[in-house]
């Protein structure tokens, strides 16, 4: 089924429209495409996509993501490409955001043609960033904890919280969880947000309790700081670690004895070295790309007692996936616009003549 264009503003020249018009799915498209599939429906169909990409690793030109760092956040443009398609996402954090009302992470991204550099979808990225970031921790951890996974802590209770909690009780079967936010209000929401969800859930009154005896701990917070959430003396045999907040430079989560402990995996080692928690140990510190564990070249966890964390920064070829999974999905279910977002013209060596052109249709009018 084709998307709708009923909101469309193209002045394509006929038989030159699908050439250029680009897909628009912006925030409320994108309710109603998770709202029509189901949430836990989307983050399946975004893992499985990420499992795909990440087995073609080394057909993708990769590169760290270039950032703009402020006193009060950072934005961010994270490009990524192989020969068919060519994908970037926006995309800011300001943690102080929500005293003012806004996010504190506001994304969108762009699917375009590597043949012709047609952009052929624009998407917001907020709501699908939370997806693809909860898709890419439990396919991590699907391939790095213990199978027998069924406690979570969950430290920090945010934006992210929810995602985490339902992509792991469908990816990995985690059904206790057990958490812990510095705000109250924050735990209050996520609790209401998932009553009915089937999840075994005590609300604790710090980290150590919240962390003690569970299989997996994921940490989410937000604060741009060097931040101690996990200190060795909490980590017991066997956990898998899930560190998801540490994503720019001077913003970490885990004391370095953690690491130190833990077998350690990271999504794009150039990126997650300026960017992750490994940013604080030194350049020869070991560490295994995902790829590697999921392509079966490395084996990932070797043992029941084991540590192993996660290092996850967020890496654009998971945005990439998941562009192509609202591309294709979007106008499977005919959700989103078509808009004008580059020129149709007649003749495509005649920039000026479309002002004319526009300037007669304006008199006529």
């Amino acid at each position: 089924m084709a998307a709708s264009s009923t909101t469309s503003t193209s002045t394509s020249i006929p038989g030159t429209a699908l050439h250029t018009e680009t897909l628009y799915v912006g925030a409320r498209d994108l309710v109603r495409l998770v709202q029509r599939l189901g949430l836990p429906a989307c983050i399946a169909g975004v893992a499985e996509r990420i499992g795909r990409d990440f087995l073609r690793w080394e057909e993708f030109e990769k590169t760290p993501r270039v950032a703009s760092h402020s006193r009060d956040g950072v934005i961010e443009l994270m490009p990524v490409a192989d020969a068919a398609r060519f994908a970037f996402k926006y995309v800011n954090g300001h943690p102080k955001n929500t005293r003012e009302g806004l996010p504190t992470v506001m994304a969108f991204g762009v699917l375009a043609d590597v043949a012709t550099g047609a952009p052929r979808l624009l998407s917001e990225l907020t709501l699908t960033t939370a997806i693809r970031t909860a898709a890419t921790s439990a396919l991590a951890a699907r391939a790095l904890a213990r199978p027998d996974s069924r406690c979570m802590a969950l430290i920090g209770n945010g934006a992210q919280a929810e995602f985490q909690a339902l992509a792991f009780r469908d990816l990995l079967g985690i059904r206790e969880l057990r958490l812990f936010d510095v705000d109250p209000a924050a735990t209050a929401k996520l609790v209401a947000n998932l009553e009915g969800e089937g999840f075994d859930i005590t609300v604790c009154a710090g980290t150590a309790e919240a962390v003690k005896g569970a299989d997996v701990v994921t940490t989410v917070t937000a604060d741009k700081t060097n931040a101690t959430i996990l200190t060795p003396e909490l980590i017991e045999p066997g956990m898998h670690l899930n560190a998801v907040g540490g994503d720019c430079p001077g913003k970490t989560e885990l004391h370095c004895g953690v690491l130190e402990r833990a077998s350690v995996f990271v999504e794009f080692e150039p990126q997650t070295r300026v960017e992750g928690e490994i940013q604080q140990m030194p350049t020869g510190f070991a560490v295994t790309e995902l790829w590697r564990v999921l392509a079966g070249h490395h084996g990932g966890r070797r043992s029941a007692d084991e540590v192993t964390l996660f290092d996850s920064v967020g890496f654009a070829l998971e945005d990439y996936s998941a562009l192509c999974f609202v591309h294709d999905t979007a106008l499977a279910q005919g959700i989103g616009q078509r808009i004008d977002l580059v020129p149709a013209q007649e003749d495509p060596k005649d920039l000026f003549g479309l002002l004319r052109s526009e300037k007669v249709k304006a008199v006529v009018a």
